[in-house]
């Protein structure tokens, strides 16, 4: 992994251009960091691909970048979103984190019947996948949206993509074997809340054509370990884990 500090920006990319990093990305690098003008660092913005830039006017409140080459082109992450309903509030940063992690392109908290927390902020949680981003070589952030009610995401689910119901108490096929029998397509997965879902929530997640019940072994796992252990299994057997990965420029480490 390089050394070399790599930063989300908002901003278009481009040689030459100068791009003003927020305030709290000017301390990190200046204060925490302490890097001077000419430094280098990583940007990246979800578009153009990852840059080689140097540090300019690191120093005030305004703290600016020049990108100087493109080191990686742009690499989506596969179409996958995790549907789950939100635990307390550390054990719903772990999910969202390793979920960012795990190469998900979209995240969206669903409120159950069962569901703990009564709110959650998309905003803050928005900021723990661009930091998992950053760390991780992702080259994307997934896009974290507003909590909203099972049943409204289920409406407003595209019927062409599979949504992998992890069902602890009906009955299913093992969550590797059914992989084992599918194509490779833009999907979902969903995890319900401590405490699992309700029996009228469960049969209406069944009646639905695209649901695909699934299991994920003989052993009750806590939600967020559930999350984890389908994201996981899509992966490895239908996802981009299977491809060689893009390594960094190694003449940035």
């Amino acid at each position: 992994m390089s050394s070399v500090p790599r930063i989300f920006v908002s901003l278009p990319l481009s040689a030459g251009s100068h791009v003003q990093l927020d305030e709290n990305q000017g301390k990190y690098l200046t204060r925490v960091m302490r890097l001077s003008d000419g430094a280098m660092v990583r940007l990246f913005n979800g578009k153009d691909g990852e840059w080689r830039a140097s540090l300019s006017q690191a120093s005030g409140k305004k703290v600016f970048v020049i990108p100087e080459e493109q080191t990686r082109p742009q690499v989506a992450a596969p179409d996958l979103t995790l549907m789950f309903a939100p635990l307390k509030k550390t054990r719903t940063d772990f999910v969202v984190e390793k979920a960012c992690e795990l190469g998900v392109q979209h995240i969206q908290p669903v409120m159950t019947e069962r569901t703990q927390s009564s709110r959650v902020r998309s905003d803050r949680l928005q900021s723990v996948v661009i930091e998992a981003a950053e760390q991780t070589e992702r080259m994307d952030v997934p896009i974290v949206a507003d909590d909203v009610s099972l049943f409204s995401a289920l409406d407003g689910w595209d019927p062409a993509r599979m949504l992998y119901y992890c069902d602890e108490a009906g009955e299913a096929k093992p969550m590797a074997q059914t992989l084992a029998e599918t194509e490779f397509g833009p999907a979902g997965v969903l995890i319900g809340p401590e405490g699992g879902f309700s029996e009228n929530e469960r049969r209406r997640i069944r009646s639905l054509p695209f649901v695909v019940p699934v299991t994920l072994g003989p052993r009750i796992l806590r939600a967020e370990t559930a999350a984890v252990a389908a994201l996981t299994l899509w992966q490895s057997m239908v996802g981009d884990w299977r491809e060689h990965p893009y390594l960094p420029d190694s003449r940035i480490a």
